[in-house]
């Protein structure tokens, strides 16, 4: 654990007044109620979230209801021109929210400085992509025009988790406005002082009042009125698997279409012919990612057994070297969980594979001391049967294991019911084209574990969802396709 000379009074100065926004309207929800939100680095608190209630919700849908058509209504150029000055604005202000969601979320200050940088880009991604929502004319009749539209689907109703308190939200927040719908969001109650801000950035980019709505409470109170209310036209979703498929029920109940970002757990196949040293250095930076805290993070390490001692042993040191401490401290690679929950879910899954015969090869035990952190750790003979293989750990926890051929490995890889993210290393073009074929997954990295872009499609198959973020596919979830037959006059 690191030292810090800055003080944890000036610290805590630093975090916001958080309000739900509503309407146009800075608000603290009409009962009252809300909820501590901690330093997971110290177990301080931080400040407090405010609850949204029954009648603070339905306000909010109304206030979406009513700006959709001013904001539809106002064009694409004219769009284009707010969302790019909000854009500037949190790239102007990224110190400063990075700093707020390191506070809040846990992750090292530059992870989370490039995370509101990565958000500010993917709004200005999107809103140009906006004004690129082009329909066709289609050759027909003499007297007939015949043509297909993109339009707005209407209000959105978004719910968001804790682990990119920038990222996550400006997916659905950018998506949507860039295609002319207003939203209504439900972030984390355990990271909102992060997209407060960006919700300012809004208002003072000139944002149409009720155009944004932000709030907050008890998630399952806010997704049943928001989903059920038949001002919502679309939902976005992005969350665990058991929680996306209640969420994915109330939508289908009430006909609305959807977006679904869902769990993984991500496999990466080494093979025999790539270097095992910098194969296993580039997981180990991907597996660190905000303390693996990352639903594409790699998470079951498959390597041909020619190359698996070399490969373990590099994987060990480099995850050794890890830096872990507070996220403020200079030279912090890896920070806390985000709350003692995920710190004992993660450390359960471990606890059950050593029980069932897995070795120990670096860390294992929760960290001594204040805040939530667990250590950077290594296992092998982990055994088919324990739950690590099974469950998404959502943590810094990385299983190896040996394959025999590329067909075994495939097999292994694919027989969860996931299909988020797969990473494979081999310096064989036919050997990566075998891969990519095989993989079932949604998102493919050949030779590193890079993240998301604004400019390419992110989703998952089978249980890790449907509909895509990023690229143009991004935004057609947002749009109507309306085919238009219209009959000249005589």
């Amino acid at each position: 654990m690191s030292t810090t000379a800055v003080t944890e009074e000036a610290r805590l100065a630093d975090y916001p007044d958080v309000a739900m926004s509503i309407g146009g309207e800075w608000v603290q929800g009409a009962a009252g109620r809300g909820d501590d939100v901690v330093n997971p680095a110290t177990g301080q608190v931080l400040g407090r979230v405010p609850f949204a209630e029954p009648d603070d919700v339905d306000r909010a849908i109304e206030a979406a209801r009513g700006a959709f058509g001013v904001w539809r209504d106002a064009g694409p150029e004219a769009r284009s021109a707010i969302l790019l000055r909000a854009s500037g604005l949190i790239h102007q202000r990224a110190a400063d929210i990075g700093r707020v969601m390191t506070l809040e979320e846990g992750k090292p200050l530059p992870e989370a400085t490039g995370e509101v940088h990565r958000a500010a880009s993917l709004l200005a991604w999107d809103c140009e992509e906006g004004r690129r929502a082009y329909g066709r004319i289609i050759p027909s009749s003499a007297n007939e025009v015949l043509s297909v539209r993109q339009v707005p689907v209407g209000p959105v109703g978004a719910f968001v988790p804790w682990n990119f308190p920038a990222g996550g939200p400006m997916r659905k927040i950018a998506a949507a406005l860039s295609a002319g719908c207003s939203i209504v969001i439900k972030p984390s109650e355990e990271v909102p002082g992060t997209v407060y801000l960006l919700a300012r950035a809004f208002e003072e980019a000139g944002l149409p009042p009720g155009v944004l709505n932000l709030v907050y409470g008890i998630p399952d109170e806010i997704s049943r009125r928001v989903i059920a209310s038949p001002a919502i036209r679309f939902v976005a979703f992005t969350g665990s698997v058991p929680v996306g498929k209640h969420i994915a029920g109330l939508a289908a109940a009430s006909m609305k279409p959807s977006i679904m970002e869902l769990g993984g757990h991500a496999p990466v196949i080494v093979c025999a012919d790539t270097d095992p040293v910098a194969a296993a250095r580039s997981a180990v930076r991907a597996k660190v990612v905000n303390a693996g805290q990352v639903c594409t993070s790699p998470s079951r390490f498959l390597v041909d057994r020619r190359i698996l001692p070399a490969f373990t042993d590099a994987f060990v040191s480099a995850m050794q070297a890890i830096s872990v401490g507070n996220g403020l401290d200079d030279g912090v690679q890896m920070g806390p969980m985000v709350s003692e929950r995920r710190r004992a879910g993660v450390h359960r899954l471990v606890t059950d594979a050593v029980g069932r015969g897995a070795r120990v090869m670096l860390g294992g035990e929760p960290s001594p001391g204040p805040g939530f952190f667990y250590p950077a750790t290594v296992l092998t003979d982990v055994p088919p049967d324990a739950a690590l293989l099974h469950e998404e750990p959502f943590g810094p926890v990385a299983p190896i294991s040996g394959f025999g051929d590329i067909d075994e490995a495939l097999d292994v890889a694919n027989s969860l019911p996931y299909g988020l993210a797969a990473y494979g290393f081999t310096d064989s073009a036919a050997t990566a084209e075998r891969l990519i074929a095989g993989f079932e997954a949604g998102i493919l990295s050949i030779n590193h574990c890079g993240g998301s872009v604004p400019q390419a499609p992110s989703g998952g198959v089978k249980d890790s969802g449907y509909g895509r973020e990023g690229g143009h596919e991004g935004l057609s979830g947002y749009l109507v396709t309306k085919r238009v037959s219209h009959k000249l006059a005589p």
